[in-house]
């Protein structure tokens, strides 16, 4: 028979144990590591594309692989990807033109790939949508880190936008009015979510109409005047805060 109060910690042993486990077990790193993605990586280059695959498995993501953009675009259609890693020089669909595309079917975090050094490049990359780069050759484990980067960043964004009684809920994709839900047309929708996340800014026609209907779109953009009126009728007083920027655009910009 086992004497239960022989086999007990001491007080302080406990105190000592518990004290381990809240303050000194790192768990900020725990949950760091268990942020685990859906990536795709498109390279031309088997040897680079495979080695990022696997490293990228070794760290838990779930991993496809594309040779160029053409194949990469094929499986984003029918998939959804949290992050894209994507080499900007391939044959058959660079970098950019696959990104460009990408972003026509539905918004994607995208790491750039690039043996590409000047500042021109960067900057055009970040201007269609990347949000890193990594030239080439790189450390896989610096690749990993800057992924998880974009992870974190993504699970610590307000998943509502809220401007006095009007609510947005980007996980719901719902919009409510002084407490009462309305139902936007996806467009509407799209349109109202682009403005409000960037408040006080002027933003063009071709911005607005590129982000919402897709560098592909080629329609009278007096289209998107028909959209946003019916936008301001739908949100009510709330209209107000988009203003129409005569030979420019349009700003969401709530009253002071």
């Amino acid at each position: 028979m086992v004497d239960s109060e022989s086999t007990a910690l001491p007080l302080g042993y406990t105190a000592m144990l518990i004290y381990y486990i809240f303050f000194q077990f790192n768990f900020t790193q725990l949950i760091y590591n268990l942020i685990m993605a859906k990536l795709l990586i498109v390279d031309d280059e088997e040897k680079i594309r495979e080695m990022i695959g696997k490293y990228a498995v070794h760290e838990g993501h779930e991993v496809k692989l594309a040779s160029n953009g053409k194949e990469a675009l094929n499986l984003f259609a029918n998939e959804d990807f949290d992050v894209v890693i994507l080499d900007i020089m391939m044959p058959v669909m660079g970098g950019y033109d696959t990104l460009k595309k990408m972003k026509e079917i539905k918004d994607v975090h995208c790491i750039f790939l690039t043996a590409l050094g000047e500042e021109y490049d960067r900057v055009y990359g970040f201007d269609i949508g990347a949000e890193d780069y990594v030239t080439k050759p790189f450390s896989l484990k610096e690749l990993m880190m800057r992924v998880k980067v974009i992870l974190k960043r993504e699970n610590k964004e307000e998943t509502k936008i809220v401007v006095d009684g009007l609510v947005i809920d980007k996980n719901a994709h719902t919009i409510f009015v002084d407490g009462q839900r309305v139902d936007l047309a996806n467009k509407e929708y799209e349109l109202l979510l682009y403005l409000i996340e960037n408040q006080g800014k002027a933003l063009t026609r071709e911005s607005i109409i590129n982000k919402v209907w897709g560098y592909a779109y080629d329609s009278d953009d007096r289209t998107l005047d028909t959209h946003m009126k019916l936008l301001r009728k739908d949100i009510g007083d709330y209209g107000k805060y988009i203003t129409t920027i005569r030979g420019v655009g349009y700003r969401f910009e709530k009253e002071i």
